[in-house]
This record gives C-alpha cells, structure tokens and sequence, in this order.
C-alpha cells in the first residue's frame, strides 16, 4: 500500500460523508432521531458511531493516550454531530497527507475502549477506519429511506473517481 493510495482514500471518505452531511441536514428532528432497526436504534446514533469511531482512531494514530468515545458524553444536536463528522474527516485527510510510505508500518500501541491493550500498523488503521466509515454510510442509505427521504444518490468509489476534482 501506498501513501498516495491512502490520501486517496481518505479524500474520497471525506467526499462520501459530505455527501451524507448534505442529505442529513434536511431531515426534521423525527426523522433524525425516529427508531429503526439496523446496528444502531437511530440515524442519529449511528452518525454518531462513525463520527466517534473516526475520531477516536485519529487520536489513536497521533498517540492521543485516552481518547474520548464521542458517543458515550455526546451532548449536542444534529448540526453538533454533522459539524463534528465533518471535522473528524477533515482531520484524517490531514493525517493521511502527513505521512510517508514508511510511516505507514509504523506500528501504533492504543488501548480499546474497554482497556484492552492492542497494536497495529497504520495502514491496517486506516484500512479499517475508511471500511467502517464505508460499511455504516451503507447502512444510513437505508435507514434514510426507511424515513422518507429519497434524494440518496451513489457514493461509489468508482463515482469519486469521476469526480474527484469537486471535493468540497
């Protein structure tokens, strides 16, 4: 893997959650929050699962030694948890572009959310972080049809590819 490879990715997760962003910020507050059934019991909640995963594996790689787990004290609202994705996506596109080929062997000691005391290579991080991210925007295409909203258009890859002179 490379490191050109890898800020590719991470343009292309920022590109996917901002489309995602857009589309959320139109919900209503019932919508935002209604009960569903897939991993997590809201489109809320598992917005803000990927935005505390994405956050906590940021401060994992830049040696954060406890990061906070956003969804156990989040407190804001909606625009607090899009701003809050937005920002966690930005960040991983900074630290992707920060690294060298070499760093991405570099292996990194963290501890899981229930201490448990693990290490891994950062490219198989950031594999792992752009996957999830990936996997739960999977599940939010149906839980936002699940609410009535159809204007969901594609975040494939391939897509981003096409037209990945127009990140925002």
């Amino acid at each position: 893997m490379s490191h050109e490879y890898f800020i590719e990715i991470a343009k292309y997760n920022q590109w996917a959650n901002q489309k995602f962003i857009v589309w959320l910020q139109t919900l209503n507050e019932k919508q935002w929050s209604q009960s569903l059934v897939s991993s997590f019991m809201s489109i809320a909640d598992t917005v803000l699962h990927i935005v505390g995963a994405e956050q906590v594996w940021h401060d994992r790689l830049i040696k954060v030694e406890n990061p906070i787990w956003l969804p156990s004290n989040f407190k804001g609202g909606k625009a607090e948890a899009l701003d809050a994705w937005s920002q966690s996506s930005k960040l991983l596109v900074d630290y992707t572009q920060s690294l060298s080929n070499e760093s991405l062997d570099q292996i990194i000691p963290y501890k899981r959310i229930n201490g448990e005391a693990l290490s891994q290579p950062v490219f198989e991080i950031l594999a792992h972080v752009f996957n999830h991210s990936t996997y739960h925007r999977g599940q939010l295409v149906t839980m936002l049809r699940q609410v009535g909203f159809e204007d969901v258009s594609s975040t494939d890859l391939a897509l981003f590819y096409r037209d990945k002179n127009k990140i925002i």
